[in-house]
């Protein structure tokens, strides 16, 4: 069966014989896969007019809004069609954890691994930029992060120069434990650093991504 998205568009989606069509869930910032789940037409009538992801559930038969109880909401920031337009993939920005089970991504259980495959927890850089700015807004007491960014922008320069100078160190040594410990230091200092300058994480994401489309034009 066949239904139009929008009435002003032409396009129209693929659902299956009991009238539904699969969303796969996707962190916008990390690019982490979250979650599959289902949506009617009524489900995703009301994710596009809302902007919060709203699904069907086949086991209860009924419609629910993400987060609704947990709090772990998905602001909707893009939906694509397949080529097909028998499946949906929405990017979101995430609050939370998407599974049930307290992971970030509902895909957190290996069924078979050939090589050392990149997890969820590459994305915890996003979620770390996410809680330095909620520190930021909120100034929590006995917060190390509240810390410098009361101290200003002299501290927290001081503070990457310091962790910058303690990777180089722990790279001449040559020992990996170290160079892994301080160079997470370092990684958390710079976000400090971007968050007191309000540059997200992604703008630094997209020049990265410049230059290494650059290089490939070469």
């Amino acid at each position: 069966m066949y239904v139009k998205v929008e009435p002003e568009t032409n396009i129209q989606l693929k659902y299956d014989e009991n009238g539904l069509i699969p969303a796969i869930v996707q962190d916008v910032k990390s690019g982490t896969v979250l979650m599959l789940a289902y949506m009617n037409e009524t489900a995703l009538q009301k994710t596009l007019k809302e902007g919060r992801t709203w699904f069907y559930s086949r086991s209860r038969q009924k419609l629910w809004l993400k987060g609704e109880t947990s709090g772990n909401t998905q602001q909707v920031v893009a939906i694509f069609l397949d080529c097909d337009a028998d499946a949906l993939l929405i990017q979101v920005h995430q609050t939370g954890v998407a599974c049930h089970q307290g992971d970030f991504s509902c895909f957190s259980q290996v069924l078979q691994e050939r090589e050392k495959a990149i997890s969820a927890e590459w994305a915890v850089l996003s979620r770390l930029e996410a809680v330095i700015k909620e520190r930021r807004e909120e100034l929590p007491a006995d917060s190390y992060t509240t810390y410098l960014f009361e101290k200003g922008i002299d501290k927290i320069l001081k503070k990457v120069g310091e962790e910058a100078t303690e990777v180089v160190i722990a790279a001449k040594g040559g020992k990996g434990e170290e160079i892994i410990y301080e160079t997470a230091d370092l990684f958390y200092h710079l976000l400090v650093m971007l968050r007191d300058k309000q540059i997200a994480l992604v703008e630094i994401w997209e020049e990265l991504a410049r230059r290494h489309r650059s290089e490939e034009d070469k």
